[in-house]
């Protein structure tokens, strides 16, 4: 088996192949090993998990079917969905079992749309266990870095937990002492390597899968172009793949898997299928520029049906780095559900729950862009709000911002009149705005949009706050504004499917031997994100069906057509 890709879902795929007998090559395109889930948080999302059983959790399969239902319906085909909630719980199972691989529960992170009947208060994110990078020995550099601007000194990682008990390091024991701790294996780290060797989040993911594949024979490439997929017979046979040094050669297979992240780098793909104003910029890895899926369509394969916006997002905040290269910095949930915050559009009128998830918030985007330019949106707040809970680029407690005004990523002023003026808004509308935001801050109601009223909302809030743990007024100067870009972490238009994640032809029929698996493939949840981790929950659970059906499909015996054969 050929998988092109070595994100989590490809990773899933190779692994699971050498689980069932199938010797299995990964050609990644770009010079490193994770693609976007190196980047990610590394959160699948996988109801009725084994972690939730474990913990007497057990009714949770009717919740999410429930929950999915309210979601979807109308948006995907129904068996692709249920075949996720069917099959995610024993992929799970499968590489604990099989590899160790392990993960903890989240276990208070709710699903992002409480407003749906079936929504669960957390336990379905989970989160990957840490791992040092030591154990990949010289593969270690190979690894995709993180984003830059999410880890501490330009290479230590942390957890979001971490983070919290950080910030309390100067009040807190507890946090001090893990300061302590993670610093110094940091610096003793940096003796020898390039960053620190502790991974977490989707660096932890990837890595693990990685060592698992290589334990077990599979041979992993990078740099690697693929020019065309091999069909004969109407089935896939081969690639045709450019080596660095530009040599060329054709690899025979009986089985692909495609799982190269979709299109969110590719403007023109950008251009084409998400909304206008088109993104210009993304936080995904450089290499999922749409590639495998035309790779896949000249081979017979046919996307699936255009969505609401074919987008996984995130708002962003765009910086220079000092090499002159773009930060994207993603507002996940460090700012923006925080008391003492808003978010208003070009005419100073707020337009969405500043606390609701980063790909609704996206979305409210567009939909206010359609009667006020609200791409850029703009997030205001004052002096004492970045100090405590820090700003997009700027952490906690930084001690001076000015450099960050003086690049132009804030914009300072000394009242709210005056900032109006220098965003270019109409003073009265933003003045106004502010007064009422505050007046709802101090009763803790927001009686515009709501903030505050899930346990979505109140987990991401302050719980140290009140009334309301994600309301607070914006009333000390000096007052700041950052702007918001949309920016798609992922896509959710792919490759049309069936429920063993074989790529379809235009009648429908199954190309023998064609797989794909995360957002190469055709979203599940038909372009809507259930809760964290719900990218790499599915495309990890579908990696995993595709090698599965791999195997019986190629060792199936086709002299007497037992079950699972190559007609399959």
């Amino acid at each position: 088996m050929v998988v092109l890709g070595s994100g989590a879902g490809g990773l899933t795929a190779a692994l699971t192949a050498s689980f069932n007998g199938l010797s299995c090559l990964v050609l990644e395109s770009q010079p490193d090993i994770g693609g976007t889930s190196a980047r990610s948080s590394g959160t699948v999302w996988i109801p009725d998990n084994l972690y939730m059983r474990a913990a007497g959790r057990l009714n949770d399969r009717a919740a999410a079917e429930e929950y999915l239902e309210a979601l979807v319906s109308g948006r995907e085909r129904k068996e692709m969905w249920m075949r996720f909630l069917d099959q995610g719980p024993a992929m799970l199972e499968d590489l604990n079992r099989r590899a160790g691989i392990r993960f903890r529960p989240f276990e208070t992170a709710p699903d992002y749309r409480q407003d749906m009947p079936g929504a669960a208060p957390g336990w379905r994110p989970l989160e990957p266990e840490e791992f040092d990078g030591k154990e990949l020995g010289d593969w270690f550099d190979s690894l995709a870095r993180p984003l830059p601007e999410l880890m501490i000194f330009g290479g230590m990682m942390v957890t979001r937990a971490e983070a919290a008990q950080l910030l309390k390091a100067d009040r807190s024991l507890k946090g001090a002492l893990l300061g302590v701790r993670l610093v110094a294996r940091y610096m003793a780290e940096r003796l020898t390597f390039s960053r620190g060797t502790r991974l977490v989040l989707g660096n932890a993911l990837v890595a693990r899968l990685l060592k698992e594949c290589l334990s077990r024979g599979v041979d992993v490439r990078t740099g690697i172009t693929v020019s065309r997929l091999v069909v004969e017979g109407g089935a896939a046979a081969g690639v045709e793949l450019t080596r660095p040094d530009g040599s060329a050669k054709t690899v025979r297979c009986g089985s692909i898997v495609l799982a190269g992240g979709g299109f969110p780098a590719s403007a023109e793909w950008r251009q084409r299928e998400l909304p206008d104003p088109t993104p210009a910029y993304t936080p995904a890895a450089p290499g999922c520029v749409g590639s495998t899926l035309e790779l896949a369509m000249r081979a017979g394969g046919v996307l699936g049906g255009s969505g609401m916006d074919n987008g996984l997002w995130f708002p962003s905040s765009i910086a220079k780095r000092a090499d002159g290269s773009t930060a994207v910095y993603p507002h996940i949930i460090l700012d923006r559900a925080k008391p003492g915050t808003i978010a208003v559009d070009a005419s100073g009128r707020r337009f969405v729950n500043e606390g609701v998830s980063y790909h609704e918030f996206v979305r409210g985007m567009y939909r206010a862009n359609q009667e006020a330019t609200a791409i850029p949106a703009w997030m205001i707040c004052g002096r004492g709000f970045i100090r405590k809970y820090g700003l997009g680029l700027i952490r906690p407690r930084t001690p001076s911002i000015r450099k960050y005004v003086e690049s132009g990523y804030l914009t300072e002023a000394a009242t709210i009149s005056e900032l109006a003026e220098k965003l270019g808004m109409p003073v009265g509308n933003l003045t106004a705005t502010v007064a009422r935001f505050n007046d709802f801050a101090r009763a803790g109601i927001d009686k515009d949009f709501h903030r505050g009223e899930t346990i979505y909302d109140r987990t991401n809030g302050d719980a140290s706050h009140g009334p309301n743990p994600s309301l607070g007024p914006i009333d000390e100067g000096p007052f700041y504004a950052v702007a918001l870009y949309p920016t798609p972490l992922g896509t959710s238009r792919g490759l049309r499917a069936d429920v063993n994640a074989r790529v379809l032809a235009g009648d429908e029929t199954p190309i023998p031997g064609l797989y794909v698996c995360g957002n190469d493939m055709q979203s599940a949840f038909g372009g809507e994100y259930p809760g964290a981790g719900g990218q790499l929950g599915q495309a990890m659970t579908f990696g995993w069906i595709a090698a599965r059906h791999a195997a019986r499909y190629l060792t199936a015996d086709p002299t007497t057509g037992s079950t699972q054969g190559r007609s399959q």
